[in-house]
């Protein structure tokens, strides 16, 4: 078994609260640059509004963030590990039908990993426009955004060390702007009250919309829960103290300004700014900037992850996934990482501002809560949290979400129709390749291996046949040991008949428990025919031709096996055997077997097979060590063939 390296990691120590501060909180910590003038959107500033808003700030982070995904939610964690598909993997056995809720919040974190840091950086860049309002925004954050995708496959481990002192400045920054605010209109603390959150929302005469622009304080949520595994749940739970303390005196520091400024309009003002002394203004957009940027970088890394995880759960086709530097979790998904640069381009040439961003950010998050809540109950269940208490989180968060969601819709035709477009796209996919895979899965024949184990064996000696490899190894997906694809007996037997010294049999099971490395070995037919079963956890790289080279290696230096080559010169000289994999590539043919929506997912799936690796590089296998075999799942029925013989 291998040790937890994330053991230390989740130790509360002060590293760790640095490491959560610039990993964790980047996404949530600086909605401060949108969140108010979202609220406002240009029109004039009423006072009972200016309370009202806040309060619902107030206790959209109280319920949300820090009562369902910092007390609750961490609880859920998966050997230290959180996010949804984490959660997803924890619940799986529960119902088949949990991958919808699952591939609905990842498409949907996917989405908003698009969108973050479009919306972060140029909310920070646009505080140059306060001093130079001619100057052109647009093209600065191009620029920052082209560089910050152009870096990762570099990797980010060095520059990350100083992430957490960069955002320790930044939330004491804004802590300390909104404190000095607030001393001119400390009536602002009545907006602890949740009376006026509760009469804004009945009163306000666009109370969905401003529904919608308060969810943005919250949408960095459920970082808090996907990167869980960098630092723990103690060190998470901690700094979040310190961090939400300094949004909400930004927050009520911004709504002291507003109070200043009451029946005025706000127009192009951006009330994070105005709280700060003419003279640090500059000072304000840097650090700004910096925070964006650290944002952002904790959304893409996050999206590496998730992508590496729905690789290994086949939830997504499978993609190059490389490894820039030692650092643990560091990963570089080129792919994604072209995927997510475009949809920012995107965001930015549709929208190009801001302020038109406010209105398409939050839709596709708002689903990824849904999600979580969802899977949590079933959680909760498995975890034998009584009934009603699971019933009164149910329905508290489907009620405060839903209520989200319907402020989010409105703001559907305003820009919303672009991420949920994204997040529907990325659905597609996710869907359609785990479709097809149970589609093909369920035309997969087993046969039992038991009454072969005499011909295999005398296949092995038989002179007549010329040997194939010296050592021949498939991969199975059969988890019964006595059991083995038809296919396979098919290649072995049928399809040119294949000798070898020795015949491997490699299974990999990809385990619940996130950083599993475990193996058995089965002598089926001592000396003859093996089976190796891979434990490998959903975020372990199945790397399988290096994990089989080390398990021969142990069973030799063991003595359970012998590799030396039988041809007579190199078994002379002990020379080893030469190994060759058959990978299986399996070929559905279209019958009238396959329903309508079964043709459409592997329509769908045939084409993302032109995007993925190879069987053989999915599983980093080296190609000059590999048969490539392709081989027909559905054979069609000779029934439906009408012909007439002539005499």
């Amino acid at each position: 078994m291998k040790p937890n390296k994330h053991s230390d990691a989740n130790k509360l120590s002060v590293a760790g609260l640095l490491i959560s501060l610039g990993i964790i909180f980047g996404d949530i910590g600086t909605s401060p640059l949108y969140v108010v003038k979202a609220i406002f959107n240009k029109g004039t500033i009423e006072e009972n509004l200016i309370l009202g808003s806040l309060s619902c700030v107030f206790w959209t982070l109280t319920l949300q963030t820090t009562i369902k995904y910092v007390w609750i939610t961490l609880q859920a964690d998966n050997k230290g590990e959180g996010g949804i598909l984490s959660l997803y993997s924890l619940v799986r056995k529960k119902a088949k039908w949990l991958i919808i809720p699952a591939i609905i919040g990842a498409s949907a974190l996917l989405a908003d990993g698009m969108i973050t840091p479009a919306i972060t950086i140029s909310s920070a860049i646009e505080g140059l426009a306060i001093r130079n309002p001619e100057i052109p925004t647009v093209p600065i954050v191009i620029a920052i955004i082209s560089l910050l995708f152009f870096i990762q496959r570099f990797g980010t481990s060095i520059v990350g060390r100083i992430f957490g002192p960069l955002m320790f400045i930044w939330f004491s920054m804004i802590g300390i702007l909104g404190l000095l605010y607030i001393v001119r209109a400390p009536e602002v603390f009545y907006a602890l009250n949740p009376y006026y959150a509760v009469v804004t929302i009945i009163n306000h005469p666009n109370s969905l919309f401003l529904i919608g622009a308060i969810f943005l304080c919250t949408t960095g949520a459920e970082a808090l829960y996907s990167d869980m595994g960098h630092c723990g749940k103690s060190n998470i739970r901690m700094s979040w103290i310190f961090v939400k303390l300094m949004l909400i005196f930004n927050y009520f520091g911004q709504g002291s300004w507003l109070l200043e400024h009451a029946g005025t309009s706000i127009g192009d003002t951006n009330p994070f700014y105005a709280i700060m002394p003419n003279a640090f203004v500059g000072y304000g957009v840097i650090i700004a900037t910096i925070a964006a940027i650290i944002a952002s970088q904790a959304m893409i890394s996050g999206s590496f992850t998730l992508i590496s995880e729905a690789v290994r759960l086949n939830i997504w086709p499978k993609v190059s996934i490389r490894y820039p530097s030692d650092h643990k979790g560091q990963l570089y998904v080129p792919s994604i990482n072209f995927i997510l640069y475009i949809g920012c381009m995107l965001i930015i040439a549709v929208f190009q501002h801001s302020s038109n961003m406010e209105a398409a950010y939050g839709l596709a998050i708002n689903l990824t809560f849904i999600a979580t809540t969802i899977l949590m109950c079933v959680f909760l269940s498995r975890v034998h949290v009584s009934n009603v208490w699971i019933v009164i989180f149910a329905l508290f968060y489907f009620t405060i979400e839903i209520g989200f969601l319907a402020g989010n819709l409105v703001k559907l035709t305003h820009g919303g129709w672009l991420t949920l477009l994204l997040a529907s796209t990325l659905f597609v996919v996710m869907f359609a390749w785990y479709g097809a895979r149970k589609i093909k899965n369920s035309f997969v024949r087993f046969n039992d291996i038991r009454p072969y184990f005499s011909i295999i064996g005398e296949l092995s000696e038989d002179k007549s046949v010329p040997v194939f490899a010296s050592h021949l190894v498939y991969l199975t997906s059969a988890n019964n040991k006595n059991e083995i694809e038809s296919k396979i007996i098919y290649s072995i037997l049928n399809k040119k008949p294949k000798r070898a010294d020795v015949y491997w049999l490699v299974h990999v099971d990809v385990m619940d428990n996130p950083h599993t490395r475990e193996y058995f070995v089965e002598q089926l037919i001592p000396q003859k025919l093996i089976r190796i079963d891979f434990k490998l956890g959903f975020r372990e790289e199945q790397r399988i031709s290096l994990l089989f080279r080390k398990v021969v290696e142990d069973m030799v230096e063991k003595g359970e096996i012998d590799i030396t080559s039988n041809y007579d010169t190199l078994r002379k000289h002990g020379i080893a055997g030469d190994f060759n994999f058959v990978v299986l590539e399996k070929i559905i043919a279209k019958t009238h077997d396959l329903k309508w929506h079964e043709k459409i997912i592997l329509e769908i799936y045939k084409a993302l097979k032109k995007f993925s690796l190879s069987e053989e590089k999915s599983f980093g296998l080296d190609s000059s060590f590999v048969t490539l075999e392709r081989v027909p799942l559905n054979i069609p029925n000779t029934k439906e063939v009408s012909l007439r013989r002539l005499p």
